[in-house]
């Protein structure tokens, strides 16, 4: 289970995983999304943005770490439910939380979604604290989904890319061959998390996203305003590197939605302008990456997250592209809005089988290791 950047939902995947190295063949049991409130999304935002004196900061990330422990324990109910299967079949609960920061540079990320609590709510064990081990190796805590991405989608004969479009855009290559030593990843830079605050801001609530992407397709870019999106120190600095919305968050879009405002352009301008911002970073890194590990043959581009509901935004990356073949994820047998929950189910597997469930290279780290803490001390392997 995890709550992304987005901080729109809870997404819970029920999988059996084989008990081997590999990832293959696996059962998606079940999926659902379990939206959360605007007020408690508003509340996770305002956390992560910084925006609370300090003393009421601390009372508020205690207040949302037990309450977001309690929705992540309704939502694996509820799944169970759903699949008709009682909670003591499954052997453990990978849950990523709920990110509120994220600061490689100061080796640190932080998620919260009480796994202690989960553990006791639920007396099954729980798998987190995924980030930590990493960013004490001296790599970035990000980002994690190549793991699973090359377990799932690596190809002997295709050149493939796996692209994450939640609140931040990460794009996994994986080169024709399926070696792992071969496999470049990292952040790109905002998705939904700048288009979703702009909405937000400017409709004051009354809109949460841009559905279909029909604002942006109504607007024109600005080219002065593309330019400056573009002229930005994380998009210069070279991988291994991770960000989040503690650089592309809520302070970040309203910087934006100030200036398109103080400038008289629309909302769909500023839409318009931030697609076409997104897509670039997505294409700059994919022609990067393509350099590093020429292709060979023709090439196909995955695409999961909440952006792939944006078919606007779909249509601009396509169109960037030229010949690369893009498509949800989907086509390869995981559902778009899976993909990171079953990620962090299959690196809870790992966990609990004692291997290693990281890629070094795509973090900046020497060599992989186990990733997540067990949490509820009755675990043993069965």
């Amino acid at each position: 289970m995890m709550s992304g950047t987005s901080a729109d939902a809870i997404d819970a995947a029920l999988v059996e995983w084989p008990e081997c190295d590999s990832a293959r063949p696996f059962r998606l049991l079940a999926y659902r999304e379990f939206p959360h409130a605007p007020t408690l999304q508003a509340e996770i935002h305002r956390l992560a943005a910084g925006e609370l004196p300090g003393e009421a900061m601390l009372e508020e990330l205690i207040r949302l770490d037990r309450e977001l422990a309690d929705r992540f324990a309704e939502a694996t109910r509820a799944l169970l439910d759903e699949a008709g299967l009682p909670l003591e079949r499954v052997d453990a609960v990978a849950s990523h939380g709920q990110t509120v920061a994220h600061h490689p540079a100061r080796g640190g990320s932080l998620q919260i979604g009480c796994p202690a609590r989960l553990a006791e709510q639920l007396g099954r064990p729980v798998v987190a604290d995924f980030r930590r081990r990493d960013l004490a190796m001296g790599g970035e805590g990000a980002p994690l989904a190549p793991f699973f991405h090359h377990a799932i989608f690596a190809d002997a004969r295709e050149t493939r890319g796996v692209l994450n479009l939640g609140g931040i855009a990460n794009l996994t290559w994986l080169p024709a061959g399926g070696r792992v030593e071969d496999v470049l990843a990292f952040d790109v830079g905002p998705a939904n998390a700048l288009l979703d605050g702009v909405v937000r801001l400017a409709t004051r609530d009354a809109e949460r996203f841009d559905r279909d992407g029909r604002r942006a397709r109504r607007g024109r870019v600005v080219e002065a305003w593309l330019d400056a999106l573009l002229d930005d120190e994380y998009l210069r600095r070279s991988p291994p590197k991770s960000t989040g919305r503690e650089r592309y968050g809520l302070a970040e879009a309203r910087t934006w939605t100030a200036r398109a405002e103080r400038e008289g352009r629309s909302l769909e301008d500023l839409l318009a302008t931030l697609v076409a911002f997104t897509t670039r970073t997505i294409s700059d890194a994919w022609h990067a990456m393509a350099a590093r590990v020429p292709t060979q043959g023709g090439s196909r581009l995955y695409v999961g997250g909440g952006g792939v509901r944006n078919a606007f935004l779909m249509e601009s990356i396509a169109g960037a592209l030229g010949e690369v073949v893009v498509e949800p994820m989907d086509a390869a047998g995981v559902p778009s809005d899976a993909a990171e929950a079953m990620a962090f189910s299959l690196m809870g597997r790992n966990t609990l089988l004692g291997r290693p469930n990281q890629i070094p290279q795509c973090t900046g780290v020497a060599r992989a290791r186990v990733l997540g803490v067990v949490h509820g001390g009755e675990w043993g392997r069965r």
